[in-house]
């Protein structure tokens, strides 16, 4: 009689049953598209100077050049989030990205302003899906109640793309162009979608079903914002991520440079830092996130802070206190995460990826509409004798102020 088999080792599984794939080399991949993103909507503060000199831009038409990359990214929001309902991560980010590469290639060989601008909304709808298929991926694959620390830590690694654009980026067009600047960063968003085509492999999930009709899907995004607490949201999410973005993507390399007269490469020192402390940050405010009970009055202190920043640089124009003050927006920013958690919570699970398609979208809009606002206002300054970096921090820090205000006093979502 023969003895009976112990429990042995587990089978080796089948060619037809793959073991699952890691969760974490994928969102290193989506991290990566992320950084690209990050590093696109940024090059304006090193850019500057050679996009003026070429084609003789003012301050508004530079507003318009940097926010044009901001309003098309928000744009596209509404049509990412009914793609990715549809066709899932891997097949919206790999289709949509590529155009992130061509705009690159076409704001390079750009020979006019008009080009440039098409070669800018090119980047922006093509890096639309970027950060809000790390937060879809990190809601589907993480623990729910470390998805704060998880997303900050994605948005810390994506700040990445902030370094490249400070020194590494400064000398790269110091030594060459600025159109080489942007075939630069067309190579490595390559590299990224090569990063994201090799690792991203999702499986559909029962829990995402794809939505019948597209008047399902418009009645989903509308239901939204029949929700009081939407309003409160929505309205800091038009100005915090932008008064940082409009100081790191636009306004910080000029001023440094003709408010104190630093050089380029002084001007990017200065972006490194800043971008430095914006990277470590989000991960810091994630761990240290409070819960849904007191994370609202953590949000409308640190957006009140950041707005007091604003406020100094305008009203009193060092230059160490500048620099300190960006420094202190830098890191202030990483408090964006507490929104994407709040958002995150304020929704039933069945909405919440559409609640973060709106929350990006409004975000992008917001960057577009504070950018553009700035450039014009700063336009405007000097015939009345101002200073027109004045005139667009003073514009950032009151638009901030009346953002955490809303936030504040509009109802929060229902316990």
């Amino acid at each position: 009689m023969s003895a009976s088999p112990g429990p042995g080792p587990a089978p080796a599984p089948t060619p037809s049953s793959p073991p699952p794939h890691p969760a974490w080399w994928p969102l290193l991949a989506l991290i990566a598209g992320f950084a690209l993103s990050q590093a696109f909507r940024t090059v304006t503060a090193i850019l500057a100077g050679g996009l003026q000199a070429e084609f003789a831009l003012s301050t508004r038409a530079l507003g318009v050049f940097a926010g044009t990359f901001a309003f098309a990214f928000g744009l596209s929001q509404f049509a990412m989030g009914v793609a990715l309902d549809y066709y899932g991560l891997r097949r919206t980010l790999l289709s949509v990205f590529p155009l992130a590469v061509v705009g690159a290639v076409v704001s390079a060989l750009a020979p006019n302003f008009s080009v440039l601008l098409i070669g800018q909304a090119l980047i922006g709808i093509g890096c639309s899906p970027a950060f809000i298929t790390c937060t879809l991926y990190i809601a589907r694959h993480f623990p729910p109640k470390r998805f704060a620390f998880f997303s900050g830590l994605a948005m810390g690694l994506g700040g990445l793309g902030l370094l490249l654009t400070g020194t590494p980026l400064a000398w790269w067009v110091a030594q060459t162009s600025w159109r080489a600047g942007f075939g630069l960063l067309a190579a490595l968003a390559a590299l990224a979608w090569g990063l994201l085509h090799w690792h991203l492999r999702e499986p559909a999930h029962a829990n995402h079903p794809r939505p019948d009709t597209l008047a399902q899907t418009l009645r989903g995004f509308g239901s939204l914002f029949l929700l009081p607490h939407t309003r409160g949201i929505m309205a800091l999410a038009l100005v915090h991520y932008a008064a940082f973005l409009t100081l790191r993507g636009l306004w910080l390399g000029p001023m440094l440079t003709e408010r104190h007269g630093l050089d380029l490469m002084a001007v990017g020192h200065v972006a490194l830092v800043v971008s430095l402390i914006s990277l470590c940050t989000p991960a810091l405010f994630g761990r240290l996130d409070p819960g849904p009970g007191t994370r609202r009055r953590w949000i409308v202190a640190f957006s009140s802070t950041s707005a007091l920043m604003f406020c100094g640089m305008a009203v009193w124009p060092n230059a160490w206190s500048d620099v300190a003050a960006m420094v202190a927006v830098g890191a202030l920013s990483g408090a964006g995460v507490l929104q994407y958690a709040n958002v995150r919570s304020s929704y039933a699970p069945d909405m919440a990826g559409r609640a973060l398609s709106v929350f990006t979208m409004a975000m992008f809009l917001g960057v577009a509409g504070v950018q553009t606002l700035t450039g014009w206002v700063a336009s405007l300054a000097p015939p009345l004798g101002l200073d027109p970096y004045t005139a667009a921090l003073g514009t950032t820090s009151v638009l901030l102020a009346l953002g955490a205000l809303a936030f504040w006093r509009l109802p929060a979502q229902p316990r």
